[in-house]
C-alpha cells in the first residue's frame, strides 16, 4: 500500500503589498479561491506518482484542485474539506493596523498558531485531530485502491505526515513546503 503527499502548485495570487490585518484577511480568500500557474515541467517523481496512482484526493480549495488536474488531465478528482490548509489565526484589528506583505504576516500569524493563539480559527489541536481523521481517511482509501495520492497543502501535509510515522507507515523523503514536492509513504 501507498500514501503519497503531493503539495499544491505556485498559487496565482502574487500580490505581495503591504497590507493591514483586515486587508491581509481578504487577501487570504483572494488566495483561498485562486489557481495555480501551469509548469512547463513538472517534478519526474510527482508525475510518476500520480501517473499509476488509484485514486487521487484534494481539497476543495481550488489551488489543490487545479494542481491534480494539471498533473494529470485525465483523473477524477475526489474534493474533500477535510484536506483543506490549516487556518491562520484573526487578529483583533484594534491592534493590529500595521502594513505588512502577506508572507511576514503568514509567517507571523503562523508563529503565533503555533504558540497557541487561534483567534476566530482552528487551533493547532484542532488541527492535528482533523489531520488524524484526514490520515485514517487515507488509509482506508490505500486499504482500498492500493495507491492513494493526495494533492493538499503544506501544513496540513506535514502533519498527515507526522500521523502516517506514527502509525508505523515508512519514508524514504522529508515531507517538504516546496510546491509540487512529493512524499511517498509505504506500509
Amino acid at each position: 500500500m501507498q500514501i503519497s503527499l503531493i503539495r499544491h502548485g505556485k498559487s496565482k495570487c502574487i500580490d505581495n503589498e503591504r497590507m493591514t490585518s483586515n486587508e491581509f484577511q481578504d487577501w487570504i480568500k483572494k488566495y483561498d479561491s485562486s489557481g495555480v500557474f501551469e509548469e512547463t515541467a513538472y517534478p519526474s517523481k510527482t508525475q510518476s506518482i500520480v501517473g499509476s496512482a488509484q485514486i487521487i484526493i484534494t481539497s476543495d480549495l481550488t489551488r489543490s484542485i487545479e494542481s491534480a488536474k494539471l498533473l494529470n488531465s485525465n483523473i477524477q478528482v475526489h474534493s474533500n474539506s477535510l484536506f483543506r490548509e490549516t487556518e491562520l489565526p484573526i487578529p483583533n484589528n484594534k491592534y493590529w493596523d500595521i502594513k505588512l506583505s502577506p508572507v511576514i504576516w503568514a509567517t507571523l500569524l503562523r508563529c503565533l498558531w503555533f504558540s497557541g493563539y487561534s483567534s476566530n480559527c482552528e487551533s493547532l489541536s484542532s488541527a492535528k485531530n482533523r489531520a488524524t481523521k484526514a490520515t485514517q481517511l487515507l488509509i482506508k482509501y490505500a486499504n482500498e485502491h492500493s495507491s492513494v495520492v493526495l494533492v493538499g497543502h503544506g501544513f496540513l501535509n506535514k502533519l498527515i505526515a507526522k500521523e502516517l510515522k506514527k502509525m508505523g507507515w515508512q519514508s524514504t523523503n522529508r515531507t517538504s513546503y516546496k510546491h509540487w514536492s512529493c512524499s511517498a509513504f509505504s506500509m
